[in-house]
């Protein structure tokens, strides 16, 4: 008899399973927890550790013993020289090195908290995130040392660098862990409720959100994806033969955003899964990593699945070892939910809704329902509620459009040092999303639009505010209005239409807002006018007739 997916949920959550929930209140709130869950992520690195392949980057192999001893040595370091405690923040900022991995390791280990500073921020970004997070320690890359050199000594951190150019003065990772190579990770108590995390993500307005996430939230989510994979066995009824070699795991996203740091890194320990690291993303590369490392699975949001669609059209490669194309992120359009399932011999698509608030997890769906549901996020999780409501705060019936709302045991504490904002979004541990949704008669979410003025650029947030003040620095920028434009590879591009003085040198302005802005937040289209900029009554700029103007102008149209 075939089951539906919420009896198949029933059973594996069944007193005694391996994935068993029960009801725990945590900050006043009763939320579904794992009784069978690591205590802290800790717990979760230690229980790993194998000599099987774990870390590949370039020509470099770390097996999960090797990475931990370097996690454990790092830890010592962190304790003994750096004087670092419980609840103390150490930030990481480079590309997706192992050291990355190793130190989030460590920090996490000895309930220190781990700050995941976004690698594509300027300097003046960069000092923000260390300021703001108090963060005592920064272990970064040559280029992030470059780029925080203008404002270094007024930020006040220690910083321990990675890979740094031949004859630096810096103090380097690998030489400081040397000497505790071979020592057992410290001993530390952990509470499951403690913060482990700080990842920044940009709102519509001001400076990012440091959000902050405790072991427990985290450890919630990774477990909740293994749920969801063998609650769709159940239903489907097909059990996926033994892989003749080890799974693995192609990381192309940035560790700094939770795709690439709990879909992508974090699942992979319980799943002894091969973590192979790109330096940039490279569509032909990636296909050749696949072929040669016999990746299983690749998740990223639909820009790059889209390159990988392409070359595995193009090429002959062997990707035949790929049995998952994930996304996240950004919505993929329906076209490419079809291209996929077309362009691989084994990998079938899915995908998900969920935000850096709720450490990746919300609903998804994959498989036969995605390929008759291309639209659609899926399904919730089952640690999680969604609700859908008005203006007035009433819950809706299915398939009427209002805010979605999230609740439960992986989404986040708090934003950082915001106890303003906190006020706003949370209510009785109900979280304001920000997007506009509905739910079907099945329970599937369907995402049409965003109540927060956010551009998601091939899975990276960027607040139009952000962005404004920028060109407003500018002395010629008397209005800027910046909105999202269609893109067919990354969904959203960034477009302004600015008011100006006088005329001025476009590639000089792109000049000036690159010292403010990170590169991916510069607008791509920029229209210049020289009359006030369009506003409501109230005052308010009309970015929505200022958008459809550009569109027109610049024949530009939403991806199919």
């Amino acid at each position: 008899m075939t089951l539906t997916r919420q009896e198949a949920l029933a059973e594996l959550t069944a007193n005694g399973q391996p994935y068993e929930l029960t009801t725990e209140s945590i900050r006043g709130c009763d939320y579904k927890v794992f009784v069978n869950a690591p205590q802290h992520l800790g717990a979760l690195f230690s229980g790993a550790m194998s000599d099987l392949p774990f870390i590949v980057f370039q020509n470099e192999r770390l097996t999960f013993r090797d990475a931990y001893s370097q996690a454990a040595a790092f830890a010592h370091l962190l304790q003994g020289e750096y004087q670092i405690q419980r609840g103390d923040r150490v930030a990481i900022s480079m590309r997706n090195y192992p050291e990355w991995v190793t130190a989030f390791m460590g920090i996490t280990s000895i309930a220190a908290i781990a700050v995941a500073m976004n690698a594509l921020w300027q300097t003046e970004e960069m000092v923000y995130g260390l300021e703001d997070s108090g963060a005592r320690l920064l272990v970064c890359d040559q280029e992030r040392l470059e780029r925080l050199a203008p404002s270094r000594h007024t930020v006040g951190v220690k910083i321990l660098t990675v890979r740094p150019m031949e004859g630096s003065r810096e103090e380097e990772f690998h030489i400081r862990i040397a000497p505790y190579l071979g020592r057992k990770m410290p001993e530390v108590l952990v509470p499951a409720d403690d913060a482990a995390t700080i990842f920044y993500t940009s709102g519509s307005t001001g400076h990012p959100k440091g959000v902050v996430s405790t072991h427990r939230n985290i450890l919630t989510a990774l477990l909740s994806w293994e749920l969801d994979v063998q609650a769709g066995a159940r239903v489907s009824g097909v059990t996926a033969p033994p892989l003749p070699h080890q799974p693995a795991t192609l990381l192309a996203v940035p560790l700094f955003h939770v795709t690439g740091s709990h879909a992508v890194f974090l699942q992979s320990y319980r799943a002894q899964r091969k973590l192979v690291c790109m330096y940039r993303w490279d569509p032909q590369e990636a296909a050749g990593l696949i072929e040669r490392e016999r990746i299983t699975s690749f998740t990223a949001p639909a820009a790059m699945t889209g390159d990988l669609v392409r070359v595995a059209r193009e090429t002959n490669r062997d990707l035949s070892s790929l049995q998952s194309v994930g996304g996240g992120g950004a919505p993929r359009a329906p076209e490419q939910v079809r291209q996929i399932d077309a362009a691989f011999t084994t990998a079938l698509p899915n995908t998900g809704w969920g935000m850096t608030e709720t450490n990746a997890i919300g609903t998804g769906i994959g498989g036969l329902d995605y390929l008759e549901r291309p639209a659609s996020s899926g399904r919730c999780s089952a640690v999680l509620e969604l609700k859908v409501i008005d203006d007035a705060g009433s819950t809706l019936q299915a398939g009427e459009r209002g805010e979605l709302l999230i609740r439960g045991t992986s989404l986040f504490r708090e934003y950082w040092n915001r106890p303003d904002v906190n006020a706003t979004v949370f209510n009785d541990g109900w979280f304001r999303t920000g997007d506009v949704a509905y739910l079907d008669s099945e329970g599937y979410l369907f995402i049409v639009d965003r109540i927060k003025d956010l551009i998601i650029r091939g899975g990276e947030n960027i607040g139009c505010g952000t962005v404004e003040a920028a060109l407003i620095m500018h002395p010629e920028v008397l209005e800027a209005a910046v909105y999202a434009v269609p893109d067919e590879r990354l969904g959203e591009e960034v477009g302004a239409t600015i008011y100006l003085k006088t005329p001025v040198d476009e590639a000089g302005l792109r000049d000036f807002l690159g010292q403010h802005l990170a590169k991916f937040e510069v607008p791509r289209y920029m229209r210049f006018v020289h009359t006030p900029l369009p506003r409501t009554a109230s005052g308010k700029i009309l970015k929505r007739e200022l958008r459809d103007e550009a569109e027109k102008v610049l024949g530009l149209r939403a991806p199919r």
